[in-house]
């Protein structure tokens, strides 16, 4: 178990992230998603991260169905909200205004049947929108309780400390991994400061570093892959070579390259929770298989060599994308 910030929720080591099981990873299998989801909690995984968002409440409804008979305060829910989208799944902007937080909360607990909210966040920062607003408006759910803790998602430093000032933070939701560094200059170290923990997505880049991906695999084009830089063209081949070198270390442990990623970020500090994006029960049984590696000094050099910090080709996000990112700005 690993606790969320000094204030927040104590939870597993690993959570499972949903998104994939509805949205924007091409199509998924329902049946198979909510086994997967039941064999998660099976195997202690306590954290279930969502989005309201995510299939537009689809994949709020499909948690909803799985913990159908299991005690509420056997798992802890993460939600995010404001992301704005359209019937075709098209993205536009984000909604942090006060308002906008007690509807959306209105309508995901109705969704996800429950009375609470165990972690709950604002997306993406909004612009438009001091963070102190939106920050408030949750507290006020907070003190009804329907809000356990607050997070954030994808804020950058001054955002964070802006935040924590109002209402303590628990976490940051944020990638990180192998591939995606840049939160160690500066989100990081605040969040230390802060006691605030992190909730790591992307672990695996979304897939890139599974060891699953083949270059001649195609794309759904509902598949936000399909977009994505590091998916595309020589970006890819080059990962797919940082890959390969990883794979001659975790041939070394036994391990597989998901496996030796996964525990790279646990090694990193017990204030991150990486969020696994299994869609399949075969691919959370080999994530789970990563708390089974243990690091050594020596290790974890040869990882770093593998794979130094910035060796990524290509952005994790189109362009469009990246520049509404307040963690990068």
């Amino acid at each position: 178990m690993r606790t969320l910030g000094t204030d927040g929720p104590a939870v597993s080591d690993l959570g499972l992230g949903c998104m994939g099981m509805t949205d924007l990873y091409g199509p998924a299998d329902r049946t198979e998603a909510i086994a997967t989801v039941h064999a998660a909690l099976d195997a202690g995984i306590t954290l279930l991260d969502t989005g309201d968002f995510y299939g537009m409440g689809a994949n709020e409804l499909l948690i909803a169905e799985a913990l159908r008979g299991r005690p509420r305060d056997a798992v802890r829910i993460s939600v995010k909200f404001g992301a704005l989208r359209d019937h075709d799944g098209g993205w536009h902007g984000v909604d942090g205004r006060p308002v906008a937080v007690k509807n959306s909360l209105a309508y995901t607990l109705r969704r996800l049947g429950t009375d609470h909210v165990d972690v709950y966040r604002l997306a993406r920062v909004d612009p438009a929108v001091p963070i102190e607003e939106t920050v408030g408006a949750i507290a006020e759910e907070a003190a009804k309780g329907h809000v356990r803790h607050i997070g954030l998602s994808e804020a950058g430093a001054d955002t964070i400390r802006r935040a924590h000032a109002v209402h303590p933070i628990s976490d940051v939701q944020i990638e990180y991994g192998l591939l995606s560094r840049g939160i160690e200059r500066e989100i990081l170290p605040v969040c230390r400061e802060l006691g605030i923990g992190v909730t790591a997505y992307g672990v695996l880049s979304r897939g890139l570093l599974s060891g699953h991906w083949s270059k001649d695999r195609e794309l759904d084009a509902g598949d936000f892959r399909a977009y994505s830089p590091r998916f595309s063209g020589d970006n890819l081949a080059r990962n797919l070579a940082l890959v390969e070198a990883l794979r001659a270390v975790a041939d070394g442990k036994g391990a597989t390259v998901a496996q030796l990623a996964i525990a790279w970020v646990l090694a990193q500090g017990e204030d991150i929770v990486p969020l696994v994006g299994a869609r399949r029960r075969e691919r959370l049984s080999e994530a789970l298989g990563a708390l089974d590696v243990k690091l050594t000094a020596g290790d974890l050099a040869a990882i770093e060599a593998a794979v130094p910090a910035g060796a990524a080709a290509g952005d994790r996000y189109p362009d469009v994308m990246m520049a509404e990112l307040d963690s990068e700005r």
